[in-house]
């Protein structure tokens, strides 16, 4: 059986995070494995608070799982801090990981920031240049590529910006604030469109964890990255078409770091 290794953070209310990539990987048809960078209590609403893990216990749940069960492909989600994310590229190196999918959560679907400010350069700097395959959402990319993106023509232009300067492809997320759900892979200089329909449902809390697991455990299965990324995407489409509704919101919570 094909495995995959999700390193990110803990959602307590179970839609996003390593719950969700969990899910995720087993519902896809391999093996999860897990590396906590955080715990945190939130739900669909917000984030109430954060407490990371320690750098020296981030490194032992790394050694731990790659010197027994090495994955076959790695999905990075959550990592608030530089220090974690120092530590991932370190470990990931040392252990010659293949099949790396970096999620670059900032911010939660929720509104809540999830990534320190001095955590941004270490992740662009270090990180994505590892990276098989990066997976930003419009916000998300517009950090990386330093300018608004407001069009079909400017994601195509963000795509190879990001693509280019990291050295890895690019799945740039369009949502439904550009079009209607239609998403943009960039990977060995070509552009290719990925289309979505739009689907009304408002629960829409860990999809970004969602689909980067899948496109993992596509890659852990030996299919190509386009292929991957083709059947994450009909995946998720199913999820939401599914309509689920687990809970109501009330209102923001706010959070802090621990």
């Amino acid at each position: 059986m094909k495995t995959a290794l999700t390193i990110a953070g803990s959602d307590c209310s179970g839609g996003a995070g390593i719950q969700a990539d969990i899910k995720t990987m087993t519902m896809n048809g391999v093996y999860a494995m897990s590396a906590i960078t955080a715990l945190t209590a939130q739900n669909t609403i917000g984030v109430r608070a954060i407490q990371e893990v320690t750098p020296d216990f981030l490194k032992q749940q790394l050694d731990a799982v790659f010197e027994d069960i090495f994955p076959d492909a790695i999905k990075i989600g959550m990592v608030s801090s530089s220090e974690l994310i120092c530590v991932i590229v370190d470990r990931l190196r040392y252990h010659k990981a293949k099949n790396v999918v970096v999620d670059p959560v900032m911010v939660a679907t929720s509104g809540s920031s999830l990534m320190k400010s001095d955590a941004v350069q270490t992740l662009t700097e270090k990180l994505l240049p590892m990276a098989t395959i990066v997976t930003p959402n419009i916000s998300e990319a517009q950090v990386f590529f330093g300018k608004t993106i407001e069009s079909k023509e400017e994601m195509l232009s963000a795509a190879k910006f990001i693509g280019d300067a990291y050295g890895c492809a690019v799945l740039l997320k369009g949502g439904h604030s550009i079009n209607d759900a239609n998403d943009l892979l960039y990977a060995n200089g070509e552009m290719v469109w990925f289309e979505g329909k739009r689907i009304r449902n408002p629960n829409t809390h860990g999809t970004g964890c969602t689909l980067s697991s899948a496109i993992a455990s596509g890659l852990a299965q030996g299919f190509s990255l386009a292929e991957s990324v083709k059947r994450a995407k009909d995946y998720i489409t199913d999820a939401l078409s599914a309509q689920l509704d687990l809970g109501k919101g009330s209102g923001p919570i706010q959070h802090n770091f621990v």
